[in-house]
């Protein structure tokens, strides 16, 4: 069985498409060829800044031969009819087998399909791929049709075998398929012949370019954590920006630069962010003071003085980057500390939120309004909460987050803290955004609670409200995230709102309808409850992470309360938790059982047995014995439920899993005696509304 390598080389591909690029071309390929009946052992894509490469293991020689038998019309059809199936069928009328069917004769044609060689397939389904290549942007050069990322200037094709290298015949747009790729643009241009993957990455090496981007990331990260080391620093870790820089060079050289001791004076965060997005460099602080003081660049080549021109001309662009960054901050300072932040504020009215939601300014007054409304619940000072809420999109028209729009909320807090205002607000300016994410993390402090969940609160409220809601996989919002927020900060924070109920959503969508004209008035009663299925939904996603199942969070959904999402989550973990015991498993059997019976002679009777079941009519132990541990355990359970302690609820149950085990082994339910029959079923409904009043079981699997 031969491999297969393909290289397609052009000029640089941007480091931003090459994982999705390496990632189409073995889709592209491996599917086309499979189709053709072509299988393979392994298959591996790489991707420098010049060349997508797709190595194959345990290629077939061949296509198998292929025999398939297709219907045709039936016998006595028109010549057209016949013709038109043995056209499609690529066979002639004297190959035609008649056969008898259900409605008659009707033709048969075997179509006989042999093997084809793996070249002529592979070069097939390259060319089909090269041609459909689906990049986000392409460009035409020279005289050619072909569109390519950037021009491409070399196909290598081939097929290796123990016998040797087979190039495959292809050409495409007057570039013909060949054993020959190229080196480093720098230090080593000009051509190697490979004869397969081993010798292409082991040629490619000593021509200074290292084929995997995992290896160069690995690579860059090493050199430049030990560099820092060495000096007694650390670098910052940005794992976005290490696949970048991967995808920028081929051949990685580290090198650490010193920061102008001018700059070293700025917000740790604004030092960052311009290196990361101007300049492409890794962050080095000081860990003893976590100031940053230092750069790592990376180079795509070796030079004779040991990177030391390429350093300094990267130190003088970073010092007229870093000055700008200077000129930001103080000419921000000076709004922040003379002004108290006042003038941005101002500027919010000017700044559209969305058209049918009015400016920043109208959104800041509900969410401000909001978060007084939530800070009791929270546990936050009201008069903070608003104060904080009130600045806490301030440094959106401020010239820093104009210039890093990324550095909202972190700058807000710096302006704040000069401005005098207390931590507890300048830090809920900084976290109202958080979580962003499902990995980010929570705030805690209980005014950053307030002012989050209040953010968040009004931004799904508003959306809804205009009826303009996440469809599939669009959510151009993001309100998929802000519900998620919404849930972790409740959970996190061990949190009891109840966002029906106590008119959370209503008092948002009040806020909203005073402030815009578009919207006539609360129609929170209209799209509340979907709002609120909407955060079930999500809740369901990020519940099941935690491996609880989409049954058991439905079985909780039901109950009463489910607005109340920390309550929800409580009874949902406790539920889950003890369904998979023992105990929980029969017991759900159990429960199924008596519902099920009960179910079926409720329709037949035409009533419903829930009057209470009497001990002086049982006949037996079993049945006996079922009655006492209800009599024992059903208060426990009431008091446990009323107490909200899920875990004891279930406890309580599972001590009802032998004696309802045992009466279903030794009585029958439906006796022959009615008043006995009448009263085991009152019973099974004792059974039936003890579990349903801890969760609705009904809607469990199993």
């Amino acid at each position: 069985m031969p491999d297969l390598l393909i290289e397609l080389f052009s000029e640089e591909i941007p480091a931003r498409m090459q994982k999705r690029a390496s990632e189409d071309l073995q889709r592209l390929v491996t599917d086309g060829l499979v189709e053709s009946g072509l299988t393979y052992a392994h298959a591996g894509a790489f991707a420098t800044p010049r060349r997508l490469t797709l190595a194959l293991e345990g290629l077939l020689d061949r296509s198998p031969d292929t025999v398939e038998e297709r219907k045709g019309p039936k016998v006595g059809a028109p010549d057209q009819a016949v013709d038109g199936f043995l056209r499609g069928a690529g066979v002639s009328r004297d190959d035609l087998e008649i056969r008898d069917d259900k409605k008659g004769q009707v033709y048969y044609a075997t179509i006989k399909r042999p093997g084809r060689a793996a070249a002529d397939i592979v070069a097939e389904v390259l060319e089909a791929t090269i041609r459909d290549f689906p990049w986000p942007k392409s460009m035409r050069w020279g005289a050619g049709g072909l569109r390519w990322v950037r021009p491409l200037h070399r196909i290598l094709c081939i097929l290796t075998r123990e016998d040797g290298a087979e190039i495959v015949p292809l050409t495409v747009d007057g570039i013909v398929a060949a054993d020959i790729t190229e080196g480093h643009r720098f230090m080593a241009p000009g051509e190697i012949r490979v004869t397969g993957f081993d010798d292409y990455v082991a040629k490619l090496k000593r021509a200074r370019v290292i084929l995997d981007p995992v290896e160069r990331a690995d690579a860059i990260w090493h050199d430049a954590t030990n560099a820092a080391f060495a000096n007694g620093l650390e670098v910052v870790e940005d794992a976005g920006l290490l696949q970048e820089v991967a995808g920028l060079v081929e051949w990685p050289v580290t090198l650490m630069g010193r920061i102008n001791d001018a700059y070293l004076g700025l917000p740790p965060e604004v030092l960052q962010t311009s290196m990361r997005e101007h300049q492409k460099f890794f962050s080095v602080r000081d860990p003893k003071t976590g100031q940053i003081v230092q750069f790592v660049t990376v180079a795509n080549r070796e030079t004779a003085d040991h990177g030391a021109t390429i350093l300094a001309g990267n130190q003088r662009v970073l010092s007229a980057r870093l000055a700008d960054g200077a000129f930001f901050w103080e000419n921000d300072l000076r709004v922040a500390r003379d002004a108290k932040m006042q003038p941005w504020i101002e500027n919010l009215a000017s700044v559209t939120f969305h058209a049918k939601l009015g400016s920043e300014a109208e959104r800041v007054a509900r969410i401000a309004a909001l978060a007084r409304e939530l800070a009791p619940a929270v546990g936050a000072d009201p008069d903070a909460a608003e104060q904080a809420a009130r600045l806490a999109k301030a440094d959106l028209t401020s010239e820093m987050v104009y210039e890093f729009p990324e550095l909202q909320g972190i700058m807000g807090r710096y302006y704040a803290l000069e401005a005098g205002f207390p931590a507890e607000v300048a830090d809920a300016v900084a976290e109202h955004y958080a979580p962003l994410g499902p990995s980010d993390t929570v705030p805690t402090a209980p005014v950053s609670v307030a002012v989050s969940l209040a953010e968040k609160i009004d931004k799904l409220t508003g959306f809804w409200a205009i009826d303009e809601k996440p469809t599939g996989s669009k959510d151009p919002f993001a309100l998929r995230r802000a519900a998620l927020g919404v849930i972790r900060l409740l959970l996190v924070n061990d949190i009891r709102i109840k966002l029906l109920e106590d008119r959370i959503f209503s008092k948002a969508d009040m806020l909203i309808a005073e402030n815009e004209d578009g919207i006539s008035g609360p129609n929170f009663d209209v799209y509340g409850p979907d709002l609120l299925a909407f955060l079930h939904d999500r809740l369901k996603v990020h519940l099941r992470d935690e491996g609880i199942r989409h049954d058991v969070i439905d079985a909780c959904l039901a109950m009463p309360g489910n607005d109340d999402l920390t309550l929800l989550v409580k009874r949902a973990r406790a539920l889950s938790d003890f369904l998979k015991t023992d105990d929980g498993e029969n017991l759900l059997q159990g429960f199924k059982r008596a519902n099920n019976i009960l179910a079926q002679a409720e329709e037949k009777d035409g009533v419903e047995y829930s009057y209470g079941a009497d001990v002086k009519y049982a006949d037996s132990d079993e049945e006996r014995a079922l009655f006492a541990a209800l009599d024992a355990e059903g208060p426990n359970i009431d008091a446990a439920m009323q107490a909200e302690d899920f875990g004891a609820a279930m406890a309580a149950l599972a001590k009802l899993r032998a004696p309802i085990d045992a009466f279903f082994e030794a009585v029958q339910v439906n006796s022959d005696v009615q008043i006995v029959r009448r009263n085991r079923l009152n019973l099974l409904n004792r059974i039936r509304q003890l579990c349903l009043d801890v969760a609705d079981l009904t809607r469990v699997d199993g």
